[in-house]
């Protein structure tokens, strides 16, 4: 019997690399790998279904689940896990120089449901304790102007959004036309080292550092999803991935903990990875349903808030109960 052939739309990532190389196999799977900017996968895969499996962002794919959406169901694995603390940017000589000031403030963001944006608001709502309801939001494009929401949204009453078609936020920072913006990526000012902008938290990774001891949420970004159709045809592929997945990680993370080479082009990077083990455990990078629960609930509550989600939804919403739900020894 012929293996299953699966289209596989990735990132470009060291702990997925052993499986989308060839090294790793999938029981019972064959795959082609595209390695693809994930902005241009998450467009392609939501709008016209491309792939059999690919990443996605978190939510964008717990925005559409919330609403029923047919086409996908995801795998317990996640590329991009990032603390958004430094992604609070404002102008240096602006009204905002702690978090605390952002209440009734004119905030950007490049689209509401971006993930990066709900775990900041998430935030500033449940632990800075601002209101978001007292925010002026605006969404825009970052850099450039014309960026559209990709998610149909359940706004909560007294949280309203003025979208901006014809400027950047980017722009609108250095006018003083909003106070701060919520942003994934540094925006354009930032890199190219423009005085007026600067990073509304001074030491992000200590601020970053505190908010995992203080909550035990470790931000996920991206998940990997399955076309339904075939994760129903063929009930066992997910697992199949998964364990898969589970094994490049840990190659991955043994690389990064090693002190016999320069694996990575980041001096000392082996006492980085020996801090990590410290604060966050030796599976510094966790799969699965269970050792995530803490943010992924954490992640739900922030998104129904904030009328990302258009119903509360609970982690095991998320996957296949055979992946949900692993077997013990």
């Amino acid at each position: 019997m012929a293996n299953l052939h699966l289209t596989l739309a990735t990132g470009d990532y060291d702990h997925l690399r052993d499986f989308t190389s060839g090294e790793i196999r999938a029981d019972g799977i064959d795959i082609t790998h595209l390695k693809l900017h994930v902005l241009e996968i998450f467009h392609r895969m939501t709008s016209y279904r491309e792939f059999d499996v690919s990443e996605m962002s978190m939510g964008r794919y717990v925005g559409l689940t919330s609403q029923n959406d047919p086409n996908f169901v995801a795998i317990p694995v996640f590329p991009s896990r990032v603390f958004r603390l430094s992604a609070f940017y404002v102008r240096s000589d602006g009204p905002v120089q702690k978090p605390e000031d952002l209440k009734g403030k004119r905030i950007g963001v490049p689209e509401w449901a971006q993930t990066a944006t709900i775990y900041g608001r998430g935030w500033l709502s449940d632990y800075v304790g601002v209101d978001l309801k007292t925010v002026r939001w605006v969404q825009a494009g970052q850099d450039d102007a014309g960026r559209d929401e990709p998610v149909k949204l359940d706004l909560p009453d007294g949280i309203k959004i003025e979208r901006v078609k014809d400027r950047s936020l980017n722009d609108m920072l250095l006018a003083g036309d909003i106070d701060a913006m919520v942003v994934a990526v540094p925006p354009l000012a930032f890199r190219e080292g423009n005085p007026k902008v600067k990073r509304l938290l001074a030491d992000p990774r200590a601020a970053e550092e505190k908010y995992w001891d203080d909550t035990g949420i470790f931000p996920i970004m991206h998940t990997v999803v399955m076309r339904r159709e075939i994760a129903d045809a063929n009930p066992w592929a997910a697992l199949s991935l998964f364990k898969a997945f589970v094994r490049a990680k840990d190659n991955a993370l043994e690389r990064a903990s090693s002190f016999g080479g320069s694996i990575y082009p980041l001096p000392m990077h082996g006492y980085f990875a020996a801090q990590a083990q410290k604060r966050l455990g030796n599976d510094f990078w966790p799969y699965g349903l269970e050792p995530n629960r803490r943010t992924l609930e954490a992640f739900l509550k922030f998104a129904r808030d904030q009328g990302v989600c258009h119903r509360l939804l609970k982690p095991e919403e998320l996957f296949p109960p055979s992946v949900a739900n692993q077997f013990k020894v």
